[in-house]
């Protein structure tokens, strides 16, 4: 008897023409839409300038992918590195092989220069972008769909996914661990956004919600998945990564909530450029030019050969002695 399950592609790559269109990719890069649009909308909404999360994110997500793929490669070197392996492999990013904890941590490098460009804080730009980035993981955990990787152990459930024999897999129906992980992504994205509104989290507070609410799924989905990988005292090497990384996400929040309370006022200060914005520092400095010439007119030094000006041009002659003569002049104004 046939049981119900999840059938999988029969190829992950469509060709038009001499392009190849692949899976994996469409799912990145929508993955990638959805977090920049989701967080511009968070950002405008906190007071920040339409298109700034897309500015930073130019920054972010080149520094990610490479991230990303710099964590599959070395943790899992054999792939590449190994007797009869090819070390070329390790540029064919669209084969598949991004590990989100490398992503996340270049990604954020590349962020923090893009912040530093703009004047924005990392922590209020990350709380904007955090839930953006669970979907944009729910996003691409389908491309593991059309690759036939990252399953699970073997099940007859009505919800298994097929995968047909191939390189280094058996045909058979598997636990769906790419959605399992893609539904929990999505779970994390509205807790975060509903944590958000409800507490008014800042300082980086809802990035590490996001970030300690991941490692939670990512821990027993790790430990269903039949892949090769590393093991560190009977356990996967990305399962004790999430152990670690939900351990620093949770510190951080409760320092985080103690040393500095409440939600950031401001998070994009007005600055001068193309689109003629004021510049603090310029308006700063005006500002102390016209305090400077306002005083100099009070005290008479200044502001003397402006008024005598006024006098001489706006008034009749005759009523210029009515003026307050200075010192200097008043012998002069006697023989007059």
């Amino acid at each position: 008897m046939d049981i119900a399950y999840i059938p999988s592609p029969s190829t992950g790559v469509i060709h038009l023409g001499p392009i190849p269109l692949r899976g994996y990719a469409f799912c990145i890069i929508i993955g990638v839409f959805v977090a920049v649009w989701l967080g511009n909308r968070r950002w405008v909404a906190r007071g920040g300038k339409p298109g700034t999360v897309a500015d930073i994110a130019v920054w972010a997500v080149p520094f990610g992918l490479v991230g990303g793929r710099l964590y599959h490669v070395i943790t899992d070197y054999q792939l590449y590195f190994g007797e009869g392996r090819n070390w070329v492999d390790a540029f064919k990013i669209w084969e598949g092989g991004l590990g989100i904890w490398g992503a996340i941590a270049l990604g954020a490098v590349g962020a923090w220069i893009g912040c530093r460009l703009r004047g924005i804080p990392l922590p209020a730009w990350a709380d904007a972008l955090a839930p953006g980035i669970a979907l944009a993981q729910a996003c691409g955990r389908w491309g593991n769909w059309f690759n036939q990787e990252l399953y699970g152990r073997a099940t007859d459930l009505p919800w298994a996914v097929e995968i047909s024999a191939g390189p280094n897999r058996d045909a058979g129906t598997y636990h769906p661990t790419f959605l399992y992980e893609s539904l929990w992504c999505i779970g994390v994205a509205v807790l975060v956004i509903w944590a958000d509104r409800r507490f008014k989290l800042g300082h980086g507070r809802a990035f590490a919600l996001y970030v300690a609410s991941y490692c939670v799924g990512r821990g027993w989905i790790e430990y269903m998945r039949v892949d090769e990988a590393h093991h560190i005292l009977g356990l996967r090497l990305n399962v004790w990564t999430s152990i670690v990384v939900f351990v620093l996400a949770v510190v951080y929040f409760v320092l985080s909530a103690r040393l500095r309370p409440g939600r950031e006022e401001v998070v994009e200060p007005d600055r001068s450029g193309a689109d003629g914005e004021k510049d603090p520092a310029a308006a700063d400095a005006k500002a102390a030019v016209e305090a400077k010439a306002a005083g100099d007119e009070s005290s008479g030094t200044a502001g003397a050969p402006a008024k005598k000006a006024v006098l001489t041009k706006d008034e009749p002659a005759d009523a210029a002695p009515s003026a307050e003569p200075d010192a200097a002049e008043a012998p002069e104004a006697k023989k007059l």
